[in-house]
């Protein structure tokens, strides 16, 4: 594969690309990306100078800080991975940028143009609908970047394909249940997307169009996942819960980043260790 062949500055290189290109994937149109595209996400409203935004934010569950002067700024068009142990914050992040939950301390800026899709763990589906149903709303025709296209082609790219498009949401398995909640949120249009383990249970095909369609996507998206090759394919930045209460935010993908804690770190970073918390004092 072209992305495994190449070496770690040619990646980055390449994933890079796609934030500087950011107005000519805003500007291609929506007709030629969706016959070109096995996965297409239609972009939404163009995002303005700012898109989320973190300034010293700090968080803190029960008597453990979870984070703590947080600091992020996400240039439009970019892709960023959010990596760390289980339990280190990564959804209370999301939760954050949603408005779900609130910082201690902190702001989090939002940008005005910003409409958000997530696509969380919980995957809230009607088990009695089928999945054409479930996706499509029942319309035969669906708004898709401003365009009507037939709902049936819209669900079989997302490999449902057939009289398989009939069956219950309730009889299926966990992957196809990630595939149905993916392609219901992702056809909203927004312009910055919250994926959280986007990859569980995917089959290769779906995960191979997933990645094409977010390189092509017109809009931000910040990605959950503990996939490193799925990682190192699409991502321009890290954002890497690092352990005892501290978040970095790097350019680059998951390999240049990796040589760099390494760096930072030294001996210690290949050493396995238990997610260790700042203890949290409150005045």
């Amino acid at each position: 594969m072209e992305w495994i062949r190449m070496a770690p500055k040619g990646r980055h290189a390449k994933s890079q690309a796609r934030v500087n290109a950011y107005e000519k994937l805003m500007a291609q149109e929506t007709q030629t990306q969706d016959k070109a595209l096995e996965l297409y996400i239609p972009p939404g409203p163009r995002l303005g100078d700012v898109v989320i935004e973190a300034d010293d934010v700090t968080k803190g569950f029960a008597d453990r800080l979870l984070v703590e002067k947080m600091r992020f700024h996400l240039p439009p068009g970019a892709i960023v991975g959010v990596i760390g142990p289980n339990g280190a914050g990564k959804t209370t992040l999301f939760r954050m940028v949603t408005g779900q939950d609130k910082p201690d301390s902190g702001v989090f800026r939002i940008g005005e143009t910003v409409k958000l899709a997530y696509v969380d763990q919980g995957r809230d589906l009607s088990p009695e609908k089928s999945i054409w149903e479930e996706i499509s709303g029942g319309q035969e025709q669906m708004n898709l970047g401003g365009r009507l296209v037939n709902s049936r082609a819209y669900v079989a790219r997302f490999n449902f394909s057939g009289s398989e498009q009939q069956r219950r949401v309730g009889d299926l398995s966990g992957g196809q249940r990630n595939r149905v909640h993916l392609a219901k949120v992702l056809k909203e249009g927004a312009n910055v997307l919250l994926l959280d383990e986007p990859t569980n249970d995917l089959d290769v095909n779906t995960l191979r169009a997933l990645e094409e369609a977010l390189e092509n996507f017109g809009g931000c998206a910040v990605v959950i996942s503990h996939d490193r090759w799925f990682l190192d394919r699409i991502v321009t930045h890290i954002l890497a819960f690092e352990g005892d209460s501290r978040v970095a935010f790097f350019n680059g993908n998951w390999t240049q980043y990796e040589a760099d804690r390494k760096k930072r770190l030294g001996a210690d970073a290949e050493t396995p260790h238990r997610i260790r918390y700042r203890r949290l004092t409150r005045t």
